[in-house]
């Protein structure tokens, strides 16, 4: 669908909620990461003494029943409650109404890298130790990645398309940058977005360890592109955005808080986990998200950086955005809010999506924490332990996952 001028339909962001190891929402998750706050502590999630870790960035008490029926929260895995509690506070953000005249034109797409994986490793100990009967016959829908997309859809009564991503950690930025096109081709007019994610098992932590992915530092970790960084830390959390046509935010009087204007995809065909040296995959999808918003390199104000801290990913990321962008890789302020919230793995990317549209709202750009050393291979402004007031009109917000998939979204300040 187009507008009447042959144009595509613009997609602004009306409604933002979140839940990270920082706190548990977006206004206080936002303001502790303008302190540059860090979210890693001590593993309270699981009880196993062989793990080489130092901590976790772990979402720190939280009660499902706050959020929801204490009997809906017993059937929910933690990744489908997180994924509840950031749905609601983005959806009275945005103060959208779900009726009967509007909710075949309203959507979900969620983005997950694993899905249930607590339920999977808990419902194997009860079958192990006490039989098939003590199975839980909620098991299944609390295990399904698409479980969360299914639920929220029962929660508000949405009875558009209802999709999940798993693109492993690009899965936040594939899942709005889908909503993105669902609503410019005109196939929707709202669309409920984000990702969530909770891998605290020691199946996923010690898989990570024996990859040597993470980092083993006790503090002070992790340490995005500075020279002495020895991996990433494993968060958990979830971020969601209501994301609608320009014209049905208008026609309801909503809020708009900042614009998606580009979404660019590729594929690496590389190494199920590494990227080429050249980050070539990373730069054609931030080069394809600039050219679908239309937009110059020249045009970008800030990166949201993958920056996972891994001595391959922030080299190669480094090498993607100068090739993206040229000289003008050297007047852009790039920062990875990893160093604070861990990686959150299929969250992450609409986790810093919301960051980048606060950051826009607040002319500010938020600061890579524990940087101390720099790597002659990472060159850039990293915007080293404090943020800075900027003036920020579009953003780059990249999102790398293993697979090789490479996500990248622009999102700009809105204008009439």
């Amino acid at each position: 669908m187009e507008n009447g001028d042959g144009s595509r339909r613009r997609v602004v962001v009306t409604g933002v909620g979140m839940i990270t190891p920082l706190a548990h929402n977006a206004p206080d998750t936002w303001a502790a990461i303008l302190r540059g706050q860090s979210g890693f502590g001590p593993i309270t999630l699981v009880d196993n003494p062989h793990h080489t870790i130092g901590g976790l960035c772990e979402v720190k008490g939280f009660e499902p029943g706050d959020y929801m029926d204490r009997k809906d929260a017993r059937r929910r895995d933690r990744y489908q409650q997180l994924a509840t509690a950031a749905a609601a506070e983005a959806m009275r953000h945005a103060n959208l109404p779900i009726t009967d005249d509007n909710r075949e034109r309203v959507g979900i797409t969620i983005g997950t890298g694993i899905g249930g994986l607590r339920t999977v490793v808990e419902q194997e100990a009860i079958v192990h130790d006490g039989g098939l009967r003590r199975l839980s016959p909620f098991g299944i829908t609390m295990i399904m990645p698409n479980g969360a997309a299914g639920m929220l859809a029962i929660d508000y009564g949405i009875h558009g398309p209802s999709t999940t991503v798993a693109t492993a950690c690009a899965a936040g930025n594939d899942a709005v940058g889908h909503a993105y096109r669902a609503i410019r081709y005109g196939e929707l007019d709202a669309v409920l977005t984000g990702g969530t994610e909770c891998i605290m098992t020691s199946v996923a932590i010690g898989g990570f360890e024996r990859a040597g992915a993470v980092s083993t530092r006790s503090t002070d970790t992790p340490r995005p592109f500075d020279a002495n960084r020895d991996g990433l830390v494993i968060g958990e959390g979830a971020g969601m955005l209501v994301v609608e046509s320009l014209e049905h935010a208008r026609a309801r009087g909503a809020t708009i808080l900042a614009e998606i204007a580009g979404y660019g995809q590729t594929t690496d065909a590389h190494h199920i986990t590494a990227p080429p040296d050249s980050g070539s995959g990373a730069t054609r999808a931030m080069c394809k998200a600039l050219a679908d918003a239309g937009l110059r390199p020249e045009d970008v104000d800030y990166v949201s950086a993958h920056g996972t801290a891994t001595p391959l990913n922030d080299t190669a990321e480094t090498a993607a955005v100068k090739a993206a962008l040229g000289e003008h890789a050297y007047n852009v302020a790039m920062s990875s809010t990893k160093s604070m919230t861990g990686h959150i793995m299929g969250a992450t990317g609409a986790i810093e999506t919301v960051f980048c549209a606060l950051a826009i709202r607040d002319q500010i750009v938020p600061p890579t924490i524990h940087y101390a050393t720099p790597d002659p291979t990472c060159d850039l402004d990293y915007v080293p332990n404090e943020a800075r007031p900027r003036r920020v009109r579009v953003c780059l917000n990249n999102a790398f996952g293993f697979g090789g998939h490479n996500a990248v979204l622009v999102i700009r300040e809105f204008e009439e």
